[in-house]
């Protein structure tokens, strides 16, 4: 009897707004492009994140099937999106009632029972998920070690890093019973130099790595207009390069670490002291300005 393929399954973790569905469908599409089989498993309540895979139309969410629904064939919930790529949202539940992160585990249990991972041969299960708070549903992911690598996308902003940190700490918690491990930082929006710089040394800081770079550009805002992804509609554009770049690498990548996430105080003195290298900087280039 043949040995089962492997089954690469990832989970993106990010503070909300911070691009986090975008780089994800990007990757998936990239992926995709590859020749790998991908499934994009959306598990925020918004369920916008393969949006972009399927021309800027919303699909149904294996929760608000289930209310539709006694039993659900799987094969109901997923959807095909650009070049291949299977689309399913888990979506949340009613507005005030239940826990938001339900969906993820109801909807992962049900594509689980019914072997669909291995009957679609997948290469890939994505899931984009949203990283504010890493608890209840939203850490079943890493917690029941669902995915086996874990990513985050974050910004130089305080709060962007605040929840990579926080998400740092879950892994490191879950590690302990064989919960997911990090496969490094998604550094998005980096286009001063100043944000590469404080980008480099919390990751040095929390013994993780950066995994791409990716600059803000305007193209990302006009591939979203109309609802499709850079890679499908501006695959020859410098930002369709960096996502190919940011495939080629999670394709590549092997090996996930247990981070050193920072304390609280720590984490806030660090955030000080680079407010204060920031100020010091803009006065210097106030005062050279002034003196010409």
């Amino acid at each position: 009897m043949s040995k089962s393929k492997s089954i690469k399954q990832i989970a993106i973790y990010g503070k909300g707004g911070i691009g986090k569905s975008t780089t994800t469908s990007n990757l998936s599409a990239a992926l995709s492009k590859m020749g790998f089989r991908v499934m994009q498993f959306g598990c925020d309540p918004k369920s916008d994140s393969t949006n972009t895979l399927r021309g800027g139309v919303y699909i149904p969410t294996v929760l608000d099937t289930l209310r539709e629904k006694v039993s659900v064939d799987a094969h109901d919930v997923i959807y095909p999106g650009f070049n291949g790529v299977y689309c399913v949202e888990a979506g949340g539940p009613a507005p005030g009632v239940g826990c938001a992160g339900r969906g993820i585990i109801t909807a992962v249990e049900l594509l689980r029972q019914q072997h669909i991972f291995e009957e679609l041969d997948l290469d890939y299960v994505i899931y984009d998920v949203l990283g504010d708070v890493v608890c209840g549903g939203f850490a079943v992911p890493i917690r029941e070690g669902i995915a086996k690598h874990v990513f985050t996308v974050s910004s130089s902003d305080f709060m962007s890093l605040y929840a990579a940190n926080n998400l740092f700490r879950g892994i490191q918690k879950y590690s302990k019973s064989g919960g997911a491990l990090l496969g490094g930082v998604i550094a998005n929006s980096i286009n001063a130099g100043y944000s590469r710089e404080i980008i480099n040394d919390f990751v040095a800081r929390t013994q993780t790595k950066v995994v791409e770079y990716i600059p803000r550009s305007i193209t990302v805002t006009q591939c979203e207009l109309k609802g499709r992804t850079v890679i499908e509609a501006a695959p020859d554009s410098q930002q369709a390069k960096v996502y190919v770049a940011l495939a080629e690498k999670i394709a590549a990548h092997e090996q996930s670490e247990i981070p050193t996430p920072l304390g609280v105080t720590e984490l806030q003195e660090w955030a000080t002291s680079w407010s204060d290298k920031l100020l010091l900087q803009a006065e210097s280039q106030v005062e050279i300005g002034e003196a010409i």
